[in-house]
């Protein structure tokens, strides 16, 4: 693929138009190209390589930097041609302008209010916060045998109480999709099941079968507990990704809160403002 083609798949922001003239010389971030110029920094390939294509992120280094310097020549020719053009000198891009700016600030705020404050302390406090607020549920491990009719489900029985196998019963019987593993149905807390079969199971100890089967939409059942235990909660590391993005939307939203206090909004059309103000009075 050439390197014009490589640079068509970069998702093209506000790096079009940065303006990068005039910057005094760097060693910390040096210039490697200039279009008509214009100088293009190794900072700016950075931003361009943020923006390649996801498939460009299996190429080694060398050939993604490659692929964001075609990327970024490109732009600037064009964006240069454009302002021949005075194609910068339209509403329409003087508004995108604008947007983009304001964009921006408003990543620039979040990064440094929002992203950058949160701590590995901050996300072990949030763990532990939620940990505290939701208890351990008890949850039961069942097997069931599914059946059409009251008078097989009692006949099921009927054997059971002779001596037979509960599991093999399940894959000779059962109709539910559960019957190829015995009827196995794993574990579930209080509130999985429809109504009539948890109230059941969980009156049941572990190793015993309901004498009596138990109709619900689906058919009839007879039900045996496998286990009972209380739930483990989640193991920090497994969750910390979660907890991260808890509490920056949190903040975010403190922080937009006491944005939007400091100044006045009015929403001119009346069906947006409608439906604006129904969602902000969502938690």
């Amino acid at each position: 693929m050439r390197l014009s083609q490589l640079a068509a798949t970069l998702l093209i922001s506000a790096i079009a138009f940065l303006p990068v003239q005039g910057h005094a010389a760097d060693e910390a971030d040096p210039v490697v190209a200039t279009v008509a110029g214009v100088e293009i920094r190794a900072s700016e390939l950075k931003l361009a390589e943020g923006d390649l294509d996801p498939q460009f992120a299996r190429l080694p280094d060398e050939q993604r930097r490659v692929a964001a310097l075609a990327a970024v020549i490109d732009i600037k020719t064009l964006a240069r041609k454009a302002e021949a053009e005075k194609l910068d000198q339209t509403d329409e891009f003087k508004k995108l302008m604008q947007f983009q700016r304001d964009r921006a600030l408003h990543n620039a705020i979040f990064k440094a209010n929002v992203v950058d404050p949160v701590t590995d302390a901050d996300i072990k406090a949030r763990y532990e916060k939620e940990l505290a607020a939701t208890p351990p549920e008890e949850e039961v491990s069942a097997r069931h045998i599914l059946v059409k009719t009251e008078e097989e489900a009692k006949a099921i029985i009927t054997e059971l109480d002779a001596g037979k196998d509960f599991a093999e019963l399940a894959k000779e019987k059962s109709t539910g999709p559960s019957a190829g593993q015995g009827g196995d149905l794993g574990y579930f807390t209080k509130g999985r099941m429809v109504p009539e079969f948890e109230a059941v199971a969980f009156t049941l100890k572990a190793g015993e079968y309901a004498k009596e089967p138990v109709e619900t939409q689906f058919g009839w059942h007879v039900i045996k507990l496998e286990d009972r235990r209380q739930t483990a909660a989640p193991e920090f590391q497994a969750v910390a990704d979660q907890v991260r993005q808890l509490v920056m939307r949190e903040r975010y939203g403190d922080l937009i809160k006491a944005a939007r206090a400091e100044i006045k909004i009015d929403v001119l059309d009346p069906a947006l403002k409608e439906a604006y103000e129904a969602i902000n009075e969502q938690p």
